[in-house]
């Protein structure tokens, strides 16, 4: 059975944040990360990720995050102002 999730993650990876403890790299099932030559988490095979959550679960440093491709598409959308909102400089 097919994962539907799979290929369908943005992972971010805050270097200042990691510490490259290695945690996330064991725990994920996927193996979509590695330690850079820096020693920080680094994605590298973003399109196995299956969004289980685990790595950014068991950051100690809360220096992971996974979020749906189609969130991350939909906040770089333009914003329409909001009708109700009145320019009191005009």
């Amino acid at each position: 059975m097919a994962n539907k999730k799979k290929g369908r993650s943005k992972i971010t990876v805050y270097p200042d944040w990691c510490k490259g403890c290695g945690i996330c790299i064991e725990f994920c099932p996927g193996r979509v990360l590695e330690l850079s030559g820096q020693g920080k988490a680094t994605v590298v095979r973003e399109q196995d990720c299956i969004r289980c959550g685990f790595c950014e679960l068991h950051c100690p440093e809360f220096a992971i995050v996974v979020r749906d491709k189609d969130f991350v598409e939909a906040d770089k959308l333009p914003r329409r102002r909001a009708a109700n909102t009145t320019d009191k400089g005009a």
